[in-house]
């Protein structure tokens, strides 16, 4: 069916939501799965103090990433879905841009993405990474929505 699946994970039930969709779309199929994690940029007082904080924020971030995509990696692994787990940095950049470019450069054939389903004004002023990963995205992309959210 799709021969690489790149899979936006942040361990939110949302994401958790995604999770189970992708392990019912992929069981079975010989597909290379790649469960993507993107570290945010940290506040400008974190940034602009001196490396020590710096670095121990970044560790600290990294870490807490780590623990995520392993938790996510062994769910997977109970349904004999093996997945590669990668973090990456966003660099200034929006997470959404950051996970299109990761799916473009892998050449993968879909990508799956929790939302939220917020609407109405929390989405307007939130936004919804879901949403900019589908307008930026020339790969499908597949919106999982977080369970107990109405259409």
């Amino acid at each position: 069916m799709y021969r690489k699946v790149l899979l936006a994970y942040d361990g939110s039930p949302p994401a958790d939501a995604a999770l189970a969709a992708a392990i019912v779309l992929l069981r079975g199929q010989p597909t290379e799965l790649e469960l993507v994690y993107v570290m945010f940029d940290l506040p400008l007082n974190v940034e602009f103090s001196d490396s020590t904080m710096l670095e121990a924020s970044r560790a600290s971030q990294r870490a807490a990433a780590d623990a995520i995509l392993s938790k996510a990696s062994q769910r997977l692994a109970e349904d004999a879905l093996p997945a590669q787990c990668t973090i990456l940095d966003a660099g200034g950049r929006r997470t959404a841009e950051v996970i299109v470019e990761r799916a473009v450069r892998e050449h993968a054939g879909l990508i799956v993405i929790g939302s939220h389903g917020r609407r109405g004004i929390s989405r307007a002023l939130l936004g919804s990474d879901a949403e900019l990963v589908a307008r930026l995205s020339p790969v499908p992309v597949l919106i999982v929505k977080e369970p107990g959210h109405a259409p």
